[in-house]
């Protein structure tokens, strides 16, 4: 399995990957409105958004905060499983090799993502998690969708900060 780039296609669930990360992208705002660094997830499982958040180092002083840990572990309370085969994480920025692990571990089965992260990314920028045939699970990787979006929301928060 390898990293995709930007397809247009609604996989298994009714929305799109560009209309998900539409709805990421509001996570991500609402993050920044809180001064949050503003990233934002959302997980779909048959056709169901079941879970949506955004990053909440900050306000809760917690390390592990992240969009798209908060959104697995609320989907994962949504159908009373931590395994999530059938479920697309889609998150406005790649996501860490925290979150990736995490992904590799609840058994997602697609993740989503818009914005690259070259340092820290490890969904195909600097590791490849989700694509490592020695871990007990992969799981299918789209990079790039609206990612220029993804990217500048990010760049105008932290110009914001300087």
């Amino acid at each position: 399995m390898g990293v995709a780039t930007d397809t247009p296609e609604s996989s298994d669930h009714g929305l799109s990957d560009f209309d998900l990360m539409g709805l990421a992208l509001e996570e991500a705002r609402l993050a920044g409105e809180q001064g949050e660094v503003p990233i934002g997830a959302v997980v779909v499982i048959d056709g169901q958004v079941v879970a949506r958040r955004h990053n909440e180092r900050e306000q809760s002083q917690d390390p592990t905060s992240h969009a798209e840990l908060l959104a697995v572990r609320d989907a994962s309370a949504a159908i009373g499983s931590w395994r999530l085969e059938n479920a697309t994480v889609v998150v406005t920025l790649e996501p860490c090799a925290m979150c990736a692990g995490l992904m590799v571990n609840a058994r997602v089965g697609r993740v989503v993502f818009g914005a690259r992260s070259y340092e820290n990314g490890a969904c195909g920028s600097l590791y490849q998690l989700g694509s490592d045939p020695r871990l007990n699970h992969e799981f299918v990787t789209v990079a790039d969708v609206r990612a220029e979006e993804c990217s500048e929301l990010l760049s105008t928060y932290f110009a914001g900060l300087r």
